[in-house]
This record gives structure tokens, sequence and C-alpha cells, in this order.
């Protein structure tokens, strides 16, 4: 997601060559709080700046991640195939980072995140937990609206997301820490601000961190893309029709948002001159599909993952060892 709201400048260094500042003062993303931010599709072709390689600023990154799902759903209506498809995706991209060096590790858009590394000089590891535990359909109402935004009567602020997800921290004894990222994911219809900037018509999904008990807490906000199709769908629906098809939207700017998570945590790690992670620089850029899973509909089934060997369309990472997009490998 492109960092809008904390952005750093960027020296233009190589992923392969190890940055030489184990004592270099850690820098700040100058785009501002919100990491990986997507942009709504009018907005993106703004922020896509060039082929300029990420630059390492000298903070951590997700070596392992485990993932938490947060359905924030007052009302049950989220469909439950959306949930369904969601959790599967986490639990596919889990089981494929298990695999060792099968081709099944390789050949999805996670592991060109093994490239990075911190100044430990550890390189990320493509490894995902998730487990039917991690998820979890919170139906506490949502609080008055925090924000206004163009498209929704519902609104929530950055503040409530963090809330929301901190008080189920609290009561679940979930853990803390650069290991674990937690989504929150809300009905359609239901929209979310972060200052002057909103859902749908400036994002369609962000990441970003908050201390709770002197420890960070990693978090990424993630509205229903298809509340709004011309600016956050993805325009396939490998596993539609209804919610199913749906999630398939999100999952494509949550795939973006993880990417992001495990190689930039804290807005401190890997990020270009201009502030974009990983995924900012990739922003709805699909590739080449690799089939469709109906001949009725080929032109809006398409997809071009097959993770844990079921059908994803999610857009490209960035790689600076091909100093370009890529769906597989490094």
């Amino acid at each position: 997601m492109t960092r809008r709201l904390v952005l750093p400048i960027a020296l233009a260094l190589v992923a392969v060559a190890p940055a030489s500042a184990a004592a270099a003062k850690t820098e700040k993303n100058p785009a501002g709080h919100l990491r990986g931010l997507v942009h709504a599709r009018r907005e993106a072709s703004r922020w896509r700046f060039g082929s300029n390689n990420l630059t390492y600023h000298n903070g951590p990154v997700m070596h392992t991640n485990q993932v938490y799902a947060i359905f924030w759903d007052p009302s049950g209506s989220i469909n439950p195939a959306y949930e369904s498809t969601i959790g599967r995706f986490f639990t596919d991209v889990a089981a494929d980072s298990q695999n060792g060096t099968t081709p099944a590790k390789t050949t999805n858009v996670y592991y060109s995140d093994t490239q990075y590394y911190d100044n430990s000089k550890t390189h990320i590891l493509y490894s995902s937990v998730f487990a039917s535990s991690q998820a979890y359909v919170d139906t506490h109402p949502f609080p008055a609206n925090g924000c206004t935004d163009s498209y929704t009567s519902t609104c929530l602020s950055d503040a409530q997301i963090q809330s929301e997800v901190g008080s189920l921290i609290r009561s679940k004894g979930w853990p803390t820490g650069n290991g674990a990222i937690y989504f929150v994911f809300t009905p359609k219809g239901v929209g979310s601000c972060a200052g002057s900037s909103c859902a749908f018509s400036y994002y369609c999904a962000y990441h970003s961190n908050f201390t709770s008990n002197g420890s960070q807490v990693l978090y990424a906000n993630m509205p229903y893309a298809n509340t709004v199709p011309s600016a956050c769908g993805s325009g396939q629906s490998p596993n539609g029709p209804g919610g199913a098809g749906d999630a398939d939207s999100t999952l494509s700017v949550t795939s973006h948002e993880h990417n992001e998570s495990i190689t930039d945590p804290l807005g401190t790690a890997w990020f270009d001159r201009y502030g974009n992670e990983n995924g900012d620089k990739c922003a709805w850029n699909f590739g080449t599909a690799l089939g469709s899973t109906s001949s009725s509909s080929p032109g809006t089934t398409k997809y071009n993952q097959r993770i844990n060997n079921d059908p994803y369309y999610l857009q490209q990472e960035w790689s600076n060892a091909r100093s370009g997009c890529v769906l597989t490998g490094t």
C-alpha cells in the first residue's frame, strides 16, 4: 500500500546487497501513518512511481507471521461464503508456506518477500500461520460514527479500528509484537476514514501499527471492497458468485497489505524513494492469468494464482531481484 502518510527518503540500494548500516539512524516512511495504503483505482496512477527498487531503512521485518482475521459484523450481514473464502485463503497461504523447498512454496506472490532482510542480515521466511481459532466474528455494535465518508452511512475512524483490535487482544489473550498481524474485515456498506482520507474515495485498505502496553500491534483495515466495485474491485471472481466472489476483490487488497506488513511492518524497513512499499509499486497490476474457473464466464472468473491448489486473482508484488512486479519466485 502506498504510504501516503509516512514516507521516507530512500537511497538506491539493491536488495541483494546487504545494508551496511547497523549503526545508521532508522528512517520513517515519509508517507505518513497509513502504510501500505491501497489507493482506490482512480487514485492509484497518481501514486505509483517508476522502476526504482525498494531500499532498506534499518527497521524490523516480519521473519514469520501469525495471522488473525476479525470479522466485525454486528448485524450478521456478512455472507458466510465471504468469511469462509477469506479464511480459506489465509489457510492456503499458511499451507503453502509449510511446503519446504517444493515448487508450491515458490509459485505465489508471498515467496517474493524472502529476498528482503533486516539488520541481522536474516532474510524473511515464507512462513505463515493461520488456524480456525485465529478467525473471530465480533457482533458487538459499532460505535457512533467516528467519521463521514462519501459512500456509506456507517463510518469507522482509524482510532475505532485500533480500539476494536486492542479490545479483542486483551479479552482473548492474543499476542502482540512483530510476529502477529490483525486484519479487520467489515460488512458491505461500512466505510472508514483516517483523517481526511476515506475508504472507496481514496483507499481500499491500509496497514499500520499502534502501541498497547508497551508492545507493538500490527493491524490492517479491510473494508468490503465490492461496496464500490469501480473503486476497489478486482474485476474477477474465480471463487464466485455471491459472497465468495466478493471475497475475491477483498483478497487482492488483503494480499497487498499482508505482503507489505511482512516487509515493512512499522514503516521503517523496505520502501522506495517515494515511500512506496512492495505492494504499492504493483497496485492493480495483475500480470497474466493462468486460466478461468468458469467456461460460461471466462472473462470475469480469471485466476492468476494457485495457492494450496485453490484459485485466486491477486495483484503482483515488487521484486528488487527483477526490478519489476512478480507473481511467482523472487
